[in-house]
């Protein structure tokens, strides 16, 4: 449908809420002279977009100003209009709401597209601390161009859609607004995986008739035996979203019949006492499922959510879900927080003070000192989870989770020093392993001692931000020392993997990109986790390889023991004939790679994978000394060494099973070596000798295979 300035009027008068309409016109009349002339992809007028959000955000009877601020929101960072024009026109409180919603999309080009994303969510975070209404535009906005998004180009589709179900969705979801959350989903699995999601639909059509049929027929049992109460409940039939059952039957690999709640049911009553009631009743007609009611009335979820939910069978044989709750539990369910001015008298004001969002401020607290900025993405992640467990403690008191949260999680969720002098722990009377994930209904009595501490291995425990980020808080104030000693082994250890000899100017010129004065701070940071190394390894190595390009490039210790001249079997070196050839150990260039010659003094010429991060950040006064080369005819006749960095579970018999995969392949053995990670993983370097890129590939394929291995890369090191 095509959004116009009537259309939003006629909602506003049917809505019977005493809104501002002058100073909704007025903001429209800005908006519309600001996008004059400017199209969408779609080729409608771009002023029905803002319209749009209005007309999303006026479903959920958000105030005047935010309605305003909806219809402005692109004109500050699309046009010539001005914060101070929008502050003087129509007020503080719309001009802030604008703002916070322009910041969002004006991010910094950072160094990385993770750092990126880990500032825009820190943006949104922010703005959404201080004003709630400020993400709930964005989320009215994003899902208008979801709605809309089939006139984008395909790989704008697939971005947004990514984006809609890593962020936005899990931000409806936790501010409790269900039903944006849903659509989001289905519309985004339709783009990530449109043969999936037509599966699914096609499934849910088959059986439209009969389900309906279905739900009609259940729906009359249950009005016929509550029909005493008054007024009467509402009783609804719904089915499933796309994505919830996408989810279950391709990531939890279920089939269509063994989804229990396909179907449901909702019976919407006046009070808590009529919804107990109604479950007596509901299990009085139809047969309950074990283990499948969930009471959220008594323990809501974090974003509020209240209903009773039980799974039953009738006498069809179908099971089904039947859902139970109050008209006030409801309108929190479908609206979320919305729901604050959907139901309230007035039609102004924020809800910004309430205990609800101190899950925005925690996050960004926890977050405060943390020297990685990629740890806030991970900390979103977790932190926005749909799937939360319930964790009781001996008193009764109840700790809500994540899912696959440890004990650590739970001890560090009472108080902190319990986690920091935990000493072990009990789920029903039984000691566990603090790697024990925990299950909703378990009831944990945790055992501490006044000289316990943590220990390292939980930092890779833990699953919440909040444990981690004390747990980090504790080594970074107690042992600063230790942490020291850790940070310089940590670092001697990685660069020896990388086959780099740092200087102290060198170390001293790292840790002053990772903003610290002085390497000794560097080196408690990484000890404690505040830097994880494994993150700025890549650019230390491209900091390393410039500041060291002549030994790098030159040295005889460097470049691989082993050198050709242009025959059959060889490299070709371009306008030059009987040229000594030597392989770059940095890259270890194998037949099928793309290479590059260098020219080196005295040396010849030394040949680089073109993807190399020697010849990528190669000096400008070194350019003319790059040569083109390629593989002479019959190369796969000659043998080239190739090393392969494997991190697998650490077990018995694991090199045994590395080698008999080499042997498959009838491939030489020239170097091994193998080590326990501190993260209780193996790690096997082997050096293995090939004829060409393709034969490695088929090796690493084959390692891949082997139970328990996690990764098998390719590496320069020999």
């Amino acid at each position: 449908m095509l959004y116009t300035i009537e259309y939003l009027t006629e909602k506003i008068q049917a809505s019977e809420k005493p809104y501002d309409l002058e100073k909704i016109t007025a903001a429209y009349e800005l908006a519309n002279e600001a996008h004059a002339g400017v199209k969408r992809s779609s080729g409608e007028p771009y002023i029905t977009h803002p319209i749009a959000v209005a007309c999303i955000l006026l479903e959920f009877c958000m105030d005047t100003d935010t309605i305003c601020a909806a219809l402005l929101h692109d004109v500050v960072e699309d046009t010539d209009v001005s914060l101070d024009t929008i502050r003087r026109k129509f007020g503080e409180d719309v001009a802030n709401l604008v703002d916070g919603v322009t910041k969002i999309g004006q991010v910094p080009l950072n160094n990385s597209k993770e750092e990126q994303q880990a500032e825009n969510i820190r943006k949104i975070l922010i703005a959404m601390s201080k004003d709630i209404r400020v993400i709930i535009i964005k989320l009215a906005d994003r899902l208008h161009n979801m709605r809309t998004i089939m006139y984008r180009p395909p790989e704008k589709q697939r971005k947004k859609a990514l984006e809609t179900m890593n962020f936005y969705a899990p931000i409806a979801h936790r501010l409790g607004m269900s039903a944006v959350k849903e659509e989001m989903e289905d519309i985004s699995i339709r783009i990530l995986d449109p043969y999936g999601s037509k599966a699914i639909e096609e499934m849910l059509d088959k059986h439209k008739e009969q389900r309906d049929t279905f739900i009609d027929i259940i729906k009359e049992r249950i009005r016929e035996r509550i029909s005493d109460i008054q007024p009467p409940p509402t009783i609804e039939g719904r089915v499933k979203s796309v994505y919830s059952i996408y989810k279950k039957v391709y990531v939890k690999g279920k089939s269509f019949d063994e989804i229990y709640d396909i179907y449901a049911v909702r019976v919407i009553v006046q009070t808590v006492i009529e919804c107990y009631n109604v479950l007596g009743i509901i299990h009085d007609i139809f047969k309950p499922i074990p283990y499948r009611f969930k009471d959220y009335i008594a323990t809501p979820k974090p974003n509020r959510y209240q209903s009773l939910h039980t799974t039953v069978i009738g006498r069809e044989g179908i099971p089904f879900e039947v859902q139970i709750r109050t008209y006030e539990m409801h309108n929190t369910a479908q609206y979320g927080i919305a729901a604050h001015w959907k139901y309230k008298a007035g039609i102004s004001g924020n809800v910004t003070g309430e205990k609800r969002f101190d899950w925005i401020r925690h996050i960004l607290e926890q977050q405060q000192d943390s020297d990685d900025i990629d740890q806030l993405a991970d900390a979103i992640k977790v932190d926005l989870a749909p799937d939360d467990v319930y964790v009781f403690t001996p008193k009764g008191d109840v700790i809500t989770l994540p899912a696959g949260s440890t004990i650590i999680d739970f001890a560090y969720a009472i108080h902190t020093q319990v986690g920091n002098h935990m000493t072990g722990a009990k789920v029903g009377g039984r000691m566990i392993r603090f790697d024990y994930k925990l299950k909703t209904g378990d009831i944990v009595e945790v055992t501490t001692s006044p000289n316990a501490g943590p220990n390292r291995n939980w930092l890779e425990i833990a699953k919440t931000t909040e444990a981690r980020a004390k747990i980090r808080s504790w080594f970074k104030r107690e042992c600063r020392e230790e942490n020291i000693q850790e940070g310089m082994a940590s670092i001697e250890l990685e660069f020896r993997r990388n086959n780099m000899v740092p200087s102290p100017d060198f170390i001293l010129e790292l840790a002053k990109l990772q903003h610290f004065d002085n390497a000794d701070d560097f080196y408690a940071a990484i000890g404690y986790g505040g830097v994880i190394l494994s993150k700025i390894m890549q650019r230390a190595k491209d900091l390393y390889n410039s500041r060291n390009a002549d030994k790098i490039q030159e040295s005889d210790e460097d470049i691989m023991n082993r050198s050709i001249r242009k025959r059959k079997g060889g490299v070709v070196v371009e306008g030059i004939d009987n040229c000594l050839i030597k392989f770059a150990k940095c890259c270890n260039p194998l037949p099928g790679d793309e290479i590059i010659g260098f020219i080196t003094r005295g040396y010849g010429v030394s040949v680089h994978k073109k993807d190399c991060m020697n010849v990528l950040n190669s000096p400008e006064s070194e350019k003319e000394r790059w040569i083109n080369v390629y593989w002479a005819s019959g190369t796969e006749s000659d043998s080239y060494n190739a090393t392969l960095d494997i991190i697998a579970e650490d077990r018995t018999a694991l090199i045994a099973d590395v080698t008999s995969a080499i042997a498959a392949g009838r491939l030489p053995i020239r170097h091994i070596t193998a080590h326990q990670l501190k993260n209780g993983n193996g790690n096997i370097i082997v050096t293995v000798e090939v004829a060409s890129l393709e034969q490695l590939n088929a090796l690493i394929t084959r390692i891949c295979k082997i139970p328990g291995v996690i990764s098998a890369e390719r590496t320069g090191i020999v």
